[in-house]
C-alpha cells in the first residue's frame, strides 16, 4: 500500500463482472437469440445440406424452438432459464439418442453460420460465436 492509492485493489472487478459473458448484450438479447432461432430452423428447414438433422426433429418444431432460444439465452450469459426449467444442459447425454457424426455436425454448424449471417451485424462476434458453436457441435459428436 502506498500513500497515493491507499488500496492497491479497487480497479479490480469483481468476479462475478469477470466471469460475465458479455455475447448475451452485444448479440441483442432475448429478442435476437429468438430471431436466430428462427432463421435457424429456417435453414434446417430449407438447405439440403440439412436433411439428415432436420429428421431428427418432430415435424412441429415449436417446443425445440423454445427450448433452444432458453439454451442459448443463458449460454450467451443471459438469465438463466433453461437450467431453472430444466438442469444441467448436459448436451452429449441429452443427444446420445441421435446418431451425431461430422455430416450431422457440419450440417448444423451451416444452418447456425447462415442464421448469424442474417441476424448477427458484428463480424467479430459471429466469429466468436461460430468458434464456440463448433467447439460445443464437435463435442456432441457420438458417431465417428
Amino acid at each position: 500500500m502506498n500513500a497515493d492509492n491507499p488500496n492497491p485493489y479497487a480497479s479490480l472487478k469483481p468476479v462475478t463482472q469477470i466471469m460475465t459473458n458479455p455475447h448475451f448484450t452485444s448479440i441483442g438479447g432475448e429478442t435476437a437469440i429468438t430471431q436466430l432461432v428462427d432463421k435457424f430452423y429456417y435453414y434446417m428447414e430449407t438447405l439440403p445440406e440439412a436433411i439428415l438433422i432436420r429428421a431428427m426433429h418432430d415435424a412441429d418444431l415449436s417446443h425445440t424452438k423454445q427450448v433452444l432460444v432458453k439454451f442459448l439465452t443463458e449460454w450467451l450469459g443471459g438469465p438463466k432459464i433453461y437450467s431453472a426449467e430444466r438442469g444441467h444442459p448436459s448436451l452429449r447425454k441429452k443427444h446420445m439418442n441421435f446418431p451425431i457424426g461430422e455430416a450431422e455436425r457440419d450440417a448444423w454448424i451451416l444452418c447456425m453460420r447462415h442464421a448469424m449471417e442474417d441476424i448477427v451485424t458484428d463480424a467479430t462476434l459471429r466469429q466468436q460465436l461460430e468458434q464456440s458453436f463448433f467447439k460445443t457441435a464437435d463435442f456432441i459428436r457420438n458417431n465417428q
